[in-house]
């Protein structure tokens, strides 16, 4: 039994212009502990696949376990106890009118349903301070900043600060630099493989970027019309080159 069970899942869209199958007989097992980098063309189904393992959507079949639990039909809140994701925009997974210390106590209280009706606590003010001096880029002196008065890269680093707070099952990683300059885009994915290593996180990472999808995690699979196309590991992923994963895409 693997630590996630994605078994036979799929996904029609129906619309005036026509029933779209986004996800099609999808199965992938996963260990505690793999950091899957996940690409594939336009239209792939890369962002679909995410969203169906968030509960953005309801599944037309198939089954999701985690641990050997069915997360299946619970909503995108309650799989929140499991999961922790990070978007493109890292305004989409924070509140930008609200301050750095406030983002992460939503964060940090997220299975709690009234999460900021209590003052946030001294012990968890020290918490949050130690979390981002841990970021090495200041923002330990910002907490009383609103998000949305930080840089993209900032804030990018917050999220993931964010989503790793309470050392989610999976940890979903949605394009999570592409909005960033090519500098900040490095920061971040130093600062991603050193919190998925660091706390031994399970993680799916959505990239465009091919060099990155060789460079970082231990396993890559590629998508294409709605399917896995191609999964490999660590020792057949070292050895491919750009070129190898663009001829797949064709």
């Amino acid at each position: 039994m693997s630590f996630i069970e994605i078994n036979h899942i799929e996904k029609t869209f129906y619309s005036n212009a026509g029933d779209y199958k986004a996800l099609q007989d999808i199965t992938l097992h996963i260990e505690e502990g793999d950091f899957i980098t996940v690409v594939g063309g336009n239209g792939a189904g890369k962002s679909t696949f995410l969203n169906a393992l968030a509960g953005s959507f309801d599944i037309d079949k198939g089954d999701i376990k985690i641990n050997d639990t069915s997360i299946t039909t619970l909503s995108e809140y309650e799989r929140a106890k499991y999961i922790s994701r990070v978007f493109q925009n890292a305004l989409h997974g924070t509140a930008p009118r609200m301050t750095v210390c406030e983002n992460m106590a939503l964060a940090y209280r997220k299975d709690q349903k009234r999460r900021l009706k209590k003052g946030i606590t001294p012990e968890e003010k020290s918490l949050f301070i130690e979390q981002l001096a841990s970021l090495e880029l200041g923002l330990e002196t910002r907490l009383n900043t609103e998000m949305g008065l930080l840089s993209g890269g900032q804030r990018q680093a917050i999220a993931l600060l964010m989503a790793t707070l309470k050392k989610p099952s999976l940890l979903l990683l949605d394009e999570h630099t592409s909005a960033l300059d090519p500098k900040m885009q490095q920061m971040v994915m130093k600062l991603t493989q050193q919190k998925i290593k660091e706390n031994h996180m399970t993680a799916l990472m959505i990239t465009h970027n091919i060099n990155d999808a060789l460079t970082y995690g231990n396993r890559l699979i590629v998508l294409k019309n709605g399917q896995i196309i191609k999964d490999v590991k660590q020792e057949e992923k070292n050895k491919l080159t750009v070129t190898d994963i663009y001829a797949l895409y064709d």
